[in-house]
């Protein structure tokens, strides 16, 4: 592959002096967590097993992710955030300064300056009194969050090499008006189901269709195509992903033509590049999809646009800065 390549970013993450965790106690090394009314070192953290969020996967949950000691587009994942828990009809107790304000003590605590942050609001329990069902506010709505060392669901390697994906062919995304993919919420059997059917297959990562041939989104991820110096990325049976968001606006800085609209497998099939974006891992490129080559390695546009993510990351763009001085 000539040009150009994707930055090692994890091998970046794990051996540059900048990215070292700040020292804390060893209960917190792995992550820190809070349950309800409290924050617990990660190994102590635990759902009520009657709460409706593991029974029935009646939740909502946001991820912002941090590097070099920064929150990257906190605002934009903490609105996003909001907007699930007024659509899933969830109440959150917290105002969004003092969300915030929990999410950086969580970081704070472990340390990390490499982080990915997960918070969550549940239903609650409807118990002794099942036919509360019926009525959203009659329930306590829950909170909870935890911060674990940065996740990325692709390596260094796989990001260069680009992934192999499978479109689903036996299982389509919940429609939208049986659950909103707009909101980010726990009902994903689907998007998981369709992973293991990409392993069946020989891929490494998978994608939904709608059931009629339009694509809509990838198991925590968003899709972009590529073809003929145009972009498109699909607009409907997806989640407004904050890192889709980000690669719009990457497009748009550098003079790319992107477009927000139907795209359809035989586009995909038919492109020069893909890739998917995520918070847990940026910018994925893709090599091959249904065993069929599309890119060799890394093209150039994904490549650009992953490199650019990351350096402008890194020098501050959209960054929150975590007071690590919260605890001590």
């Amino acid at each position: 592959m000539n040009g150009p390549s994707p930055l090692a970013v994890q091998d970046i993450m794990t051996n540059d002096p900048v990215h070292a965790p700040m020292e804390r106690a060893q209960e917190w090394a792995a992550g820190a967590a809070y349950v309800i009314d409290r924050f617990v070192p990660l190994g102590e953290a635990a759902v009520p097993i009657t709460d409706l969020g593991l029974v029935r996967a009646d939740a909502v949950y946001d991820v912002v992710s941090v590097s070099r000691g920064q929150f990257f587009r906190l605002e934009d994942h903490q609105a996003r955030f909001a907007r699930s828990c007024d659509r899933m009809k969830l109440s959150n107790r917290f105002t969004q300064a003092e969300e915030a304000e929990l999410l950086n003590e969580l970081v704070a605590r472990t340390g990390l300056k490499d982080a990915y942050a997960w918070w969550a609001i549940t239903r609650g329990t409807n118990l002794p009194h099942p036919s509360d069902r019926l009525h959203a506010e009659r329930f306590k709505n829950r909170f909870y969050a935890f911060v674990i060392p940065y996740v990325f669901i692709k390596d260094d390697a796989d990001r260069q090499a680009g992934i192999r994906l499978h479109v689903s062919k036996d299982y389509v995304r919940i429609p939208a008006n049986a659950v909103d993919p707009r909101a980010k919420n726990f009902c994903s059997l689907d998007l998981n189901m369709s992973l293991m059917e990409a392993g069946r297959a020989g891929a490494e990562w998978s994608v939904l269709t709608d059931g009629n041939g339009v694509l809509t989104e990838a198991p925590g991820s968003n899709i972009f195509v590529v073809r003929e110096n145009k972009i498109t990325t699909p607009e409907t049976g997806c989640l407004e992903g904050i890192t889709r968001l980000t690669a719009l606006d990457l497009c748009a800085e550098i003079g790319l033509n992107v477009e927000v609209g139907t795209v359809t497998v035989d586009d995909l099939m038919a492109a020069d590049e893909a890739f998917l974006t995520s918070s847990a891992g940026g910018i994925i490129p893709i090599s091959a999809v249904n065993q069929q080559p599309i890119c060799r390695g890394s093209g150039p546009v994904s490549t650009r646009i992953h490199n650019l993510y990351w350096e402008k990351r890194w020098a501050g763009w959209h960054g929150t800065p975590v007071d690590y001085e919260a605890v001590n």
